[in-house]
Order: structure tokens, then sequence, then C-alpha cells
């Protein structure tokens, strides 16, 4: 399976639940309780991948991004926002960076 295949197979799955709901699924729990609840879970798994990030063990981190990205995923759905906007933005940004923009400034006051 191509890599870039699962959130897309991820996305549709998301997409399916918004518009043919199943009792009990809990991608239409969130559709259903709408934007607050969404992103409080999108802040709270994004709270868990740090605290994750600040332990040694990459089981825990890599479950915990992949909760940031279904998460991630279920907002893109409930803003109508396709991956494939995602894609052509991160396609942008990295001809951005080959071509070699500016130097940034440093982040200070953190």
């Amino acid at each position: 399976m191509d890599k870039n295949e699962i959130l897309s197979k991820l996305y549709n799955v998301i997409e399916d639940r918004k518009n043919n709901p199943i009792e009990g699924s809990y991608t239409n729990y969130l559709f259903e309780k709408g934007i607050d609840k969404i992103l409080k879970k999108v802040g709270e798994e994004t709270t868990e991948v740090i605290i994750a990030s600040k332990d040694d063990n990459k089981e825990d981190l890599i479950n915990e991004i992949c909760d940031v990205i279904y998460h991630t995923l279920v907002l893109l759905n409930y803003k109508n926002i396709k991956l494939e906007d995602i894609e052509k933005e991160l396609q942008k940004r990295n001809e951005k960076i080959l071509n070699k923009k500016q130097e940034r400034r440093p982040i200070e006051n953190i």
C-alpha cells in the first residue's frame, strides 16, 4: 500500500461516517458533538504527543501521533477541506524550500 494511500483511505472512511452515520461509531460521535469537541480532541491528543515525546517509549509516541492524525482528519472533513488541498499546500511549501527562500527570524521568548 502506498504511504499516502492509508491517509486517503482513512479520510474516506471518516467522510463516509459523516455522510452515512453508523450507530456507536466514534467518528459519528465527534461529528454529532461538533467543532468544539473535535477541537478539544485535537488539543488533547497534541498534548499527549508532547508528553509521550518526553518519555523514551517509541510505541507510545507513534500511537499518540496516530491519534493526532486521525482527529486532524476528522477536523479537515468537518471543515470540508480535502486531503488534496493539504497536499497542494505542502507541495507549494516544498517548492519554496527547494528555492531556498530567505532565512527566517530566530524564534524568541519561548
